[in-house]
């Protein structure tokens, strides 16, 4: 079975950084593109970065130049740093497989709130 288990938010002023982590159990993790997503209020849950199992990443408009996704293959866990955080990042980010999500059941996810 599949665990996700995202961990690392916080409150953080606006201009300020957060890393979040996310250790994945369950599968043959090196092989798996990853990425991490965010759910703010009232809004659809969106992917903001990804990862290839080689290591290419992408990221949205939205956070590009100020989030960084990596991964540790022997951790089985991937990192989200988050750079200049603005408090439009404010949301519940969590991790599943990229492009798409493929494990249906969603970690519990990690709070970001950056105040203005």
């Amino acid at each position: 079975q599949v665990q996700l288990v995202e961990s690392g938010g916080g409150l953080v002023q606006a201009g300020g950084s957060l890393r979040l982590a996310c250790a994945v159990h369950g599968i043959i993790f090196r092989i798996t593109n990853m990425g991490w997503y965010r759910q703010a209020p009232g809004k659809q849950r969106e992917l903001v970065a990804a990862i290839t199992s080689t290591e290419i990443t992408d990221y949205a408009d939205s956070v590009k130049g100020r989030f960084t996704i990596s991964r540790d293959n022997v951790r089985n866990t991937v990192y989200l740093q988050m750079n200049s955080l603005k408090p439009e990042d404010t949301a519940v980010y969590y991790c599943n497989t990229a492009p798409r999500p493929v494990f249906p059941s969603w970690g519990q996810g990690t709070q970001v709130r950056v105040s203005s």
